[in-house]
C-alpha cells in the first residue's frame, strides 16, 4: 500500500514516514504542500491522501484556520477528480464546549468560533462529496520532533529554567503521533482489503488528564530519568492556570466506534510519554548535556 501525506514537517507526517520505513508492506511519501500546488495537485497513484491536523485551531490565527480549511477543500476536489480516498485528522478542539461525558463519534461539532465553524464546513463538504473518506478526530498530539510536536516546546521551556503555564481545568486525552500513525495504517489496510467502514472516528490516549497534570508528568519523569543518569536537571516549574472557574472543560473523546469497527485500542499516553522521554534522555546522556 502507498500513502501520500501532505506537510512533510508535521509530527504526524514524520511518524508515518518512520512507520513506513519499519514495514515492508507500505510505502509512505511525505510531500510539501507548496510543491504539490506547483505541480497542479496531480497525485501519484496511491491508496489514500492524508492531511495531518491543524493543532490548536481554537488559538490559531483566523488566517491559519481559513487557510487550512481551504487546503482541505482543495485537496478534496482533487481526490474526487482522481478517485482517491481522503483521510483528514482534526483536533478535538473542534468540540469547543467540551462535554461532561465522552464525546460520541456521531456528534458533529457545532462551535461558536467562526474559524472553527469554517473547519466544520470543510468537513461537511468532505462527507457530501467523497464517500471514501475518514475524518479522524484526535486528542492533543505529542512527539519529539516535527511541527506541532508539543513535547519539544515543553522540554525546552523547562530545561531553560523557565516555567510552563498551562490550564489545570482543561481535561483531554493526549495521544502520541506514533500511536496515531500506527492506528491510521491499521485502519487503511483494513479498508484496502474489504472493510467498507468509511466515516468519522475518534482516537485519543487512555486516561483523561488535565493539561497541567500532563506537563507535570513530563517534568517529573525528566527529572527522575536525568538524575538517574547522573545528569543535571535544573528545570523550571509547571504553573497552573484557571480558565473555567465554574467547572473543568472536559474534551474527552469516545473511541468505541474505532474499537468496534477496526479492533484498534487506545494506547496509554503515560507509556508512550515515558518511552519518548527515555529516548530524549538517552540522547542527552550521549551528548553529556541536559539541554535539548
Amino acid at each position: 500500500m502507498k500513502f501520500l501525506v501532505l506537510g512533510a514537517s508535521h509530527c504526524l507526517s514524520r511518524a508515518l514516514a518512520r512507520e513506513g520505513r519499519r514495514r515492508a508492506d507500505i510505502v509512505v511519501e511525505t510531500h510539501e504542500i507548496s510543491a504539490l500546488q506547483q505541480k497542479g495537485w496531480v497525485f501519484e497513484q496511491c491508496d489514500a491522501v492524508i492531511v495531518p491536523p491543524l493543532s490548536h485551531p481554537a488559538s490559531a490565527t483566523p488566517a491559519e484556520v481559513v487557510a487550512h480549511a481551504a487546503l482541505v477543500e482543495e485537496v478534496l476536489s482533487h481526490c474526487v477528480a482522481q478517485n482517491l480516498p481522503l483521510v483528514w485528522c482534526v483536533s478535538d478542539e473542534m468540540f469547543e464546549a467540551g462535554s461532561p461525558t465522552p464525546i460520541s463519534e456521531s456528534l458533529v461539532p457545532d462551535p461558536i468560533d467562526k474559524g472553527l465553524r469554517r473547519l466544520v464546513e470543510a468537513g461537511m463538504r468532505v462527507r457530501e462529496e467523497l464517500p471514501h473518506h475518514i475524518i479522524l478526530r484526535v486528542g492533543p498530539l505529542f512527539a519529539l520532533d516535527g511541527e506541532h510536536a508539543w513535547l519539544p516546546d515543553i522540554i525546552a521551556t523547562l530545561a531553560g529554567g523557565n516555567d510552563v503555564r498551562v490550564p489545570e481545568d482543561v481535561v483531554v486525552g493526549p495521544a502520541s503521533a506514533e500511536s496515531l500513525a500506527m492506528a491510521m495504517i491499521g485502519i487503511l489496510m483494513q479498508l484496502k482489503y474489504g472493510a467498507d467502514s468509511w466515516g468519522s472516528y475518534h482516537l485519543s490516549g487512555i486516561e483523561p488528564v488535565s493539561l497541567y497534570a500532563f506537563c507535570g508528568v513530563v517534568r517529573t519523569q525528566l527529572v527522575t530519568l536525568l538524575e538517574g543518569q547522573g545528569l543535571p536537571a535544573d528545570f523550571g516549574d509547571v504553573k497552573p492556570l484557571s480558565h473555567h472557574h465554574d467547572q473543568p472543560l472536559r474534551r474527552v473523546l469516545s473511541c468505541q466506534r474505532l474499537l468496534d469497527t477496526f479492533g484498534i485500542h487506545q494506547r496509554p499516553w503515560r507509556i508512550e510519554l515515558e518511552r519518548l522521554l527515555m529516548q530524549w534522555c538517552e540522547t542527552q546522556n550521549q551528548q553529556g548535556v541536559s539541554q535539548p
